[in-house]
């Protein structure tokens, strides 16, 4: 049995010493492409705000904002990604949706549009690849990683991103999904090599996930062939420029952890309470903030926080994930470490938290300061599910009109002396004002 807790996860800690000895540095004039595009022969459906659906995808990951620097113009999506590279796309099938032909299709997120890749004739369908005993009428999604949108920045650690990410956009499905009244599903455990193969990926581009958005129906559709070109979605096209590097502990570490050991169902869905026009907006205007002023949040504000982020979360492969936070800032609330709203210890660790982010203000300025942990076997499951977490922590803070960061960087083993457990740190957020 193989838990990459012995291998890839140990390889990609950060320390005080590494990040001073292996300091990453880019070239910033050449990043790699964040948008992926097909070829301009296929049909396109433009996500207009003229039908219910277009807005439900959209509100997956449409573009939200545009900043521009000197270095070029930023588009910043509903989905937050670490340093805004956004290393996952989205593809789908759908089957007697408003607004759509039955097919498959690729969330073109640089045109606002859903390309149909290939019409379905009313017979067909993917659930026999993905050795599903219904079919689906609505929305299945696929969610891939593009790694070296992440790994010439973040390195070793990219698969760590991609997988966090994968989750963030998990969540944004989740959101949508209850924003438009539609049924949610993760699915983890299905053949990902044969949907890699399907969609004619090579090495650069993998699948992880699977939402069901949508009717289960009692009925059975045939095969079919999908023939697309194998391209390079982090690579500029047109200017013939490629900076792909191969990373393989990042490949190793998808391959290792395909495998689903032990799973559990969580047959449970979320029963959110959120005024519809307000939660909408918080989608759309979701932001990481950049830094706090050290500001209380109340009790009840928390309170309220972590109902919505401790909600199920329906899949077929529910793994364990701890929520540890440090308390700096809520009134009523003892200053203090807690574990899943126990309080372990108490005490001002406000300075701690800080430094345990690779020494930055975010962890010490918050009003709460999150760490993530699992002791789970299967990776590729747990590290979505801390990103769903995440995704979650965001907009119930926004929702609230309470900032939010993730922090994907910290020291690994200090946290866990901290927290006083061998574990494996997944993530770090902090909220506040």
């Amino acid at each position: 049995m193989l838990i990459p807790l012995n291998n890839y996860h140990q390889n990609t800690k950060h320390s005080y010493n590494s990040i001073r000895t292996n300091p990453n540095r880019v070239d910033w004039n050449n990043p790699p492409n964040k948008f992926k595009f097909y070829s301009k022969e296929y049909k396109r459906v433009h996500l207009n705000s003229s039908n219910q659906n277009y807005n439900f995808l959209y509100l997956i990951s449409g573009i939200s904002a545009k900043k521009s620097y000197p270095s070029g113009e930023y588009y910043l999506r509903v989905n937050p990604s670490a340093g805004a590279l956004y290393p996952n796309e989205v593809y789908f099938q759908v089957r007697n949706v408003d607004g759509f032909e039955d097919g498959i299709y690729h969330l073109e997120v640089g045109s606002s549009s859903a390309v149909l890749l290939q019409k379905l004739e009313f017979n067909q369908g993917i659930e026999n690849l993905l050795n599903l005993a219904y079919s689906v009428d609505g929305f299945i999604f696929f969610i891939s990683s593009i790694y070296f949108r992440s790994s010439w920045k973040y390195k070793n650690r990219a698969f760590r991103y991609c997988l966090l990410d994968a989750g963030h956009l998990i969540g944004t499905m989740e959101a949508s999904s209850y924003l438009f009244d539609k049924k949610f599903e993760v699915l983890y455990d299905f053949s990902k090599e044969k949907l890699n193969e399907f969609f004619s990926f090579d090495e650069k581009e993998f699948f992880t996930s699977i939402v069901i958005v949508g009717d289960k129906k009692e009925s059975q559709k045939e095969n079919f062939s999908l023939t697309l070109p194998t391209l390079d979605g982090a690579s500029y096209i047109e200017e013939n420029i490629s900076f792909f590097q191969k990373n393989e502990l990042v490949e190793n570490a998808y391959k290792e952890s395909l495998k689903i050991v032990d799973k559990k169902a969580q047959e449970k869905s979320a029963i959110f309470n959120f005024q519809k026009q307000r939660f909408q907006d918080t989608i759309f205007k979701r932001r990481s903030i950049r830094e706090f002023t050290q500001q209380t949040i109340s009790k009840l504000q928390f309170e309220s926080i972590m109902g919505v982020v401790t909600q199920s979360i329906k899949s077929d492969c529910d793994e364990d994930v701890d929520i540890f936070y440090v308390v700096n800032r809520v009134e009523g609330l003892v200053l203090g470490l807690y574990k899943n709203e126990k309080l372990l210890k108490t005490g001002d660790f406000s300075s701690k938290a800080g430094y345990l982010c690779l020494e930055q203000d975010l962890g010490k300025s918050s009003a709460v300061t999150f760490f993530l942990t699992s002791k789970s076997k299967n990776y590729q499951e747990l590290y979505q599910k801390a990103g769903i977490i995440g995704h979650r922590l965001y907009l119930a803070s926004n929702y609230l009109d309470i900032g939010c960061s993730g922090i994907g960087a910290y020291y690994d083993d200090e946290v866990c002396e901290f927290i006083e457990e061998n574990t494996m740190v997944l993530y770090a957020l902090a909220i506040g004002n």
